[in-house]
């Protein structure tokens, strides 16, 4: 399928040296330590531990947009290696996540992000509909009523699937910015092999980060029931 093509595919165009570091329902009450928002990034191949350089400029970004809002981040752990199979680890630990939130935080607004290899982590979660290549911790559809956005830089799957994350996914497509920054092979027909790198300088992470807080400032706090769909 798809997401299978993403996986093993992941970002085999792009030397990642270019890249310097850098249960759901309803429930009654938010526990005094959930945020308002949360981010869940994954890096790209190479990067170190942590969201990589791309989601430190989103977040960095993001916060002051949304004044008054705590905003926490977890870094997805997987390799983010040339084993591009293991991006199924990160889409099962990015998923884990998500649920465990959803479960112990129901009102808190999950925000998803990935640059290149962890875009394609994140195509993961929002598209399969089945397990495939390691990938078997799936998001349950009522998941998605808890994702207010989703930030995707160098997504393999406009190359690789024929259509950005927008187009792609019924339940996260309206909710999603997928940048493509110019010419990057990764996400796009082009040869321009630099701008895979260039996503920070070229503004693409402000301009995903404005996206993302008009969504959060425009929704209220996820209390209805589990299924239902926030426009």
């Amino acid at each position: 399928m798809g997401v299978a093509a993403l996986m093993v595919s992941g970002v085999t165009l792009v030397a990642p040296a270019l890249l310097p570091s850098g249960p759901a329902g309803v429930a009654s009450a938010q526990p005094a330590e959930c945020a308002d928002v949360q981010v869940v990034f994954a890096r790209g191949t190479g990067e170190p531990a942590g969201i990589g350089r791309v989601g430190d400029a989103f977040v960095d970004a993001l916060r002051p947009l949304v004044p008054g809002q705590s905003v926490d981040v977890y870094a997805v752990n997987y390799p983010a290696s040339y084993d591009f199979l293991r991006a199924a680890d990160g889409a099962n630990d990015a998923s884990a996540f998500v649920q465990n939130t959803v479960a112990t935080c129901p009102d808190t607004r999950i925000v998803l992000g990935g640059f290149s290899q962890g875009a394609a982590v994140i195509d993961a979660l929002a598209i399969a509909n089945q397990p495939t290549l390691g990938f078997t911790n799936l998001l349950p559809p009522a998941a998605a009523d808890h994702v207010a956005a989703v930030a995707v830089f160098g997504n393999p799957s406009i190359r690789l699937l024929g259509g950005p994350l927008t187009s792609l996914s019924p339940q996260y497509g309206y909710k999603t910015i997928d940048l493509c920054n110019g010419a990057d092979p990764v996400c796009s027909g082009g040869d321009d092999r630099p701008a895979h790198s260039l996503y920070v300088q070229a503004g693409l992470t402000t301009q995903a980060a404005q996206f993302v807080a008009s969504r959060l400032t425009s929704e209220a706090p996820i209390t209805t029931l589990a299924g239902q769909t926030h426009g």
